[in-house]
């Protein structure tokens, strides 16, 4: 029966483990690329393990200019971006699963078309209203702009786990002399910590990867570009400086990969509870 068994799921994990090749396939070009000398990397035969390895590449990036004016810019626009986008959900989030007023069922049903919504075909949109406001080459207008794209998904993810934490534990405590508010901050709030990583890494990457909206809505302002925008400036005379553009990748990649494995269980279960119900 054992044997059986594992012979039906035999090409479900064929199939997995072919997804898994595929998908990080790429990645493990790009890491090794990164570290591989650059006459390895212009070689009319490539090899999966390189040969040799360098670290020139990624001392070519790191002092390359702009690296650390970039790498601030994104850092102060994703956190913005991602600690908004928390707050303003939580709100909606909360009123949304917890209580009952007109208009609720079609209040959710605009946050679902919001996320469906394809944002590249809204840059030239935004792009038309910050002309118009005077809000072109400044952060503040791509941490708004971030702050949209992930708002909707972040409300979707947070109303389902709270839909999951019954809503007992709050009213026991609202007996006990705590108000409404008190009772979600103090009972609710800390069982929503998957929750909230999930949703929290979701806005980071999206805003850390974004690179249309970076590029459109800076224009003059080149110190105000992000990271994104700014792996696509290694050209030289000869042509695009590979070496230096995958290690620069593999940097950009890194704080992504580290806070993803850091959250890695908060993750899952967040998007499990967020999935269930609501």
């Amino acid at each position: 029966m054992t044997a059986s068994r594992a012979l039906r799921r035999l090409p479900l994990r064929i199939a997995a483990a072919c997804t898994v090749v595929v998908c990080l396939f790429p990645v493990y070009w790009m890491v090794t690329t990164a570290f591989k000398p650059s006459r390895d990397i212009q070689s009319e035969n490539p090899r999966l393990l390189p040969q040799s390895w360098t670290l020139d590449h990624f001392r070519r990036a790191v002092d390359a200019d702009g690296f650390g004016l970039f790498w601030r810019n994104s850092v102060l626009v994703t956190l913005a971006a991602v600690v908004l986008a928390l707050l303003v959900a939580l709100g909606a989030s909360f009123a949304v699963a917890r209580m009952r007023w007109r208009g609720r069922r079609q209040f959710m049903l605009l946050v679902f078309v919001a996320q469906m919504a394809p944002w590249e075909s809204l840059i030239i949109p935004v792009y038309i209203i910050a002309r118009d406001t005077d809000m072109l080459d400044r952060l503040p207008t791509l941490t708004l702009v971030y702050f949209m794209m992930t708002l909707p998904f972040t409300i979707v993810v947070l109303r389902g786990f709270i839909a999951t934490i019954p809503p007992e534990l709050e009213e026991s405590a609202q007996v006990d002399g705590c108000t409404r508010a008190g009772a979600f901050r103090h009972v609710a709030f800390p069982l929503l910590a998957p929750g909230l990583m999930a949703t929290s890494l979701f806005g980071y990457i999206t805003a850390w990867n974004e690179f249309a909206y970076a590029n459109f809505l800076i224009i003059k302002q080149q110190d105000h570009r992000t990271l994104p925008v700014w792996l696509s400036s290694f050209h030289n005379t000869f042509g695009t400086d590979w070496g230096a553009t995958m290690a620069a990748s593999t940097l950009f990649a890194l704080p992504a990969l580290v806070i993803f494995l850091l959250l890695q269980r908060q993750v899952t279960s967040g998007f499990a509870a967020g999935a269930v119900k609501g």
